[in-house]
């Protein structure tokens, strides 16, 4: 199965015209949630009310094509070309579009699929479940609760501790470095570390 597997996302980076990095290892478990990469903000947390018109009018505004293709257009862009696919740095990822903390880094795994993938979001509530019935499939589309934005995908095919596999897509992503302020995009005083 691994050989076919490795065989289609071969062909299919193939046809998209993407060169594929290294071959990926088998999912490992994912690192134990550690103080080390938990940013918070000061204060009880965060605003999950959705920007006012004119606030997203200027969010969607700074997405380049690809991220407004992705985050608006529910699009998603070509596997192992992302930028956060290898990215094993501690912090936090958070929506691209409004800010919103989504996943910390500790969670991240390396599923082989090509798009950044995590066992468990920074807290439930910053995600929203939809069902997607696209391309003759029947999958749950993740998005931002805040913003609506369009993350990717949850499968249930991911290691423990939950047995989950959000697959998101880097473009829908910011990175936020341990001990750097989390963005604070719609101006409510989010933006702080503990």
């Amino acid at each position: 199965m691994t050989t076919a597997r490795s065989l289609l996302i071969g062909l299919t980076l193939a046809a998209l015209g993407c060169t594929p990095g290294p071959a990926a290892a088998p999912p490992p478990d994912p690192a134990p949630a550690t103080g080390s990469d938990e940013m918070t903000p000061s204060g009880t947390g965060f605003d999950l009310s959705p920007p006012s018109p004119a606030q997203r009018q200027t969010l969607e505004a700074a997405l380049d094509d690809e991220a407004r293709k992705v985050l608006l257009d529910h699009g998603t862009e070509r596997p192992f070309c992302g930028a956060f696919v290898a990215q094993k740095e501690p912090g936090v990822y958070c929506c691209r579009l409004c800010g919103l903390p989504l996943f910390r880094a500790g969670t991240k795994f390396d599923s082989g699929t090509g798009w950044p993938s995590f066992t468990t979001p920074f807290d439930a509530t910053h995600m929203k479940e939809v069902r997607d019935t696209s391309y003759g499939m029947i999958r749950t589309e993740v998005r931002c609760a805040r913003c609506d934005g369009h993350q990717g995908h949850v499968f249930d095919d991911g290691p423990p501790p939950t047995g989950l596999r959000y697959c998101i897509n880097s473009v829908s992503l910011d990175f936020v470095p341990v001990g750097k302020p989390l963005p604070d995009k719609l101006g409510r005083g989010e933006g702080k570390t503990e």
